[in-house]
């Protein structure tokens, strides 16, 4: 039986009944002619505070030309944003992952309020991403997810840079590295224009884990913001979620328990952000396939790590692009034989088929080649222990120390342990414990940016551990350990450590202990005092009530 295209907005606007509905529409411009056509939601993050979601307008504009020119009828409208690069090392930075929630159900509640047939969310900056990906599978219409783009590196004496590049020279800055005026300089500099961050932080890391997970058309997102092929593949966006509607292809059916495997596997090879594991956590939820945590750490341990990419690498996603992008990454994962090649994607094709078609650059430096991986191991661990029962995540690309030994310096809040650093009061082989940072504590769970890049910066970055309920940017690297589960505001381990207790984080083992008896931890949680929740009503709250562990993917529902 063949799939109805209109088969939502002819409920909503065919026959007599519905001459009110119509009259809404004929007032802002739609026509007779418009209404008779499927009706397709263009969602988008457009807002004025940020390079990350800065071009969404135009191409908006043009994936309504696609869907025009396919025979739909767009309609655009747009959610929030919270971005972290503005937000970082404040309270701001609470609503951060908070925004990702708000992202999902309001490109929901527009969709299902309106009877919309199709949806395509175009994203930009970390959590607007993941929040379209899990805003189309709760829905399940046709669909598909546009990335808007990285931003262009910039330049300074002769080096590329990114904003990784800014908080790390706060830190220099900090520690009497560089004066002002270098840390003016790089400031300016560091941004040139439209698009997110430009290493392979969390934003270039959801994307090229969505091309992989087959949610996102291979290559288009890997398009840079400030290419102008980005407007043409906007265009073919457009034209591409009405082919989906004609076929009735629905999120679900491409968001399958492979595919997110898959896209776990992009993951790895590229030395990607911890934050893909909630996400990725959170996504596969909300299309109903059960993913665990542990998952994250059987395919990184047989996954070679392929991708030169900064926080710890050279290159950055736009030199990615020029290399060929993703689909070099699937191709090496398929010769591999680490690559469920029949999983299907948006655009019709397999992946198996997307990687066979990629078109690697000649000479390029970016991607290695499979006999000469950067690691035999992808650049994400998963730990457990007497600190982290429920698990926690650990980044390991970029240094090869498998066992870090230090003292434990506590800290209630993000903000006390970026002080303690400035002030030179953090010293080699302490391991800064930031806890009440977690999905309810924090509210949010808060990034860690501010703090390891004041570290990194301070020269501190390979001999300071860091370990926390809270997150870490894409672009921390380090010795760092995030989403410790259960947190401290439940009563997890981590809310008994004291300042100058041992801490042992070994990679190799994948565990994260500190060395006290169960008894003593458990006499000291008994005697823990979390802090007075900050928000007692509104968003936050709400959040806090309803938030899920980092275990399971923060979710809320």
């Amino acid at each position: 039986m063949a799939f109805d295209p209109r088969h939502k907005s002819r409920v909503l606007l065919d026959g007599s009944d519905r001459a009110a509905a119509r009259s809404y529409f004929k007032a802002i411009g739609f026509t007779d002619e418009d209404l008779s056509k499927p009706l397709v939601g263009v969602a988008h993050c457009w807002i004025e505070i940020t390079p990350c979601n800065w071009n969404h307008q135009k191409l908006a504009e043009k994936v309504k030309e696609g869907i025009r020119a396919a025979g739909g009828t767009p309609i655009e409208f747009n959610t929030i944003s919270v971005t972290d690069g503005i937000a970082m090392g404040t309270q701001g930075m609470k609503a951060s992952l908070v925004s990702r929630e708000l992202v999902a159900d309001s490109v929901e509640v527009v969709a299902r309020g309106h009877l919309f047939d199709a949806v395509v969310g175009i994203s930009g900056c970390d959590k607007t991403i993941p929040g379209m990906v899990m805003a189309l599978a709760r829905l399940n219409l046709p669909g598909l997810m546009l990335y808007g783009g990285s931003i262009m590196y910039g330049e300074y004496r002769g080096r590329r840079l990114t904003v990784q590049d800014v908080f790390e020279a706060i830190g220099a800055f900090n520690a009497g590295k560089i004066d002002a005026r270098e840390l003016r300089e790089i400031e300016s500099r560091a941004c040139p224009g439209a698009g997110a961050c430009g290493g392979q932080f969390t934003a270039n890391t959801m994307s090229t884990a969505f091309e992989m997970l087959g949610i996102s058309p291979m290559g288009f997102n890997g398009v840079p913001a400030a290419d102008p092929k980005k407007a043409e593949v906007a265009f073919e966006s457009g034209g591409l979620v009405m082919e989906l509607l004609r076929k009735g292809v629905t999120p679900r059916s491409i968001i399958t328990k492979r595919a997110l495997l898959n896209a776990i596997a992009g993951v790895m090879a590229t030395g990607g952000s911890t934050n893909a594991v909630l996400h990725l956590l959170a996504v596969a939820r909300e299309a109903g396939v059960r993913l665990s945590i542990d998952e994250f750490d059987r395919i990184s341990r047989k996954t070679p790590l392929l991708a030169d990419m900064k926080p710890w690498g050279r290159f950055t996603a736009p030199e990615m692009y020029e290399a060929g992008g993703m689909a070099v990454v699937a191709k090496r994962l398929l010769d591999a034989g680490l690559l469920a090649a029949d999983a299907p994607t948006v655009t019709g094709r397999t992946i198996g088929h997307e990687a066979q078609a990629a078109r690697e650059a000649p000479r390029q430096q970016v991607i290695r080649p499979l006999s000469e991986p950067i690691a035999p191991h992808g650049g994400i661990a998963i730990l457990r222990g007497n600190l982290a029962p429920d698990g926690c995540v650990a980044k390991v690309a970029g240094h090869a120390e498998r066992v870090f030994r230090g003292t434990a310096r506590v800290f209630e809040r993000e903000e006390d342990a970026f002080a303690a650093v400035k002030a030179g009061r953090i010293k080699a082989g302490d391991v800064i414990v930031v806890r009440y940072e977690g999905p309810k504590g924090g509210p949010g769970m808060r990034e860690m940016l501010h703090v390891t890049g004041a570290l990194q910066g301070a020269g501190l970055g390979a001999t300071v551990g860091l370990i926390t309920d809270g997150r870490f940017s894409g672009a921390s690297h380090g010795f760092m350990v995030g989403h410790i589960a259960p947190e401290a505001a439940v009563g997890g381990p981590i809310a008994a450590l004291r300042n100058g207790d041992a801490i042992v984080i070994d990679v190799g083992k994948r565990r994260l202990d500190v060395q006290l008896s169960a008894a003593e931890i458990k006499k000291r949680l008994r005697a823990a005092k979390p802090p007075k929740p900050l928000y007692a009503w509104g968003a936050m709250a709400k959040y806090a009530r309803l938030v899920s562990s980092a275990s399971d993917g923060a979710v809320t529902g």
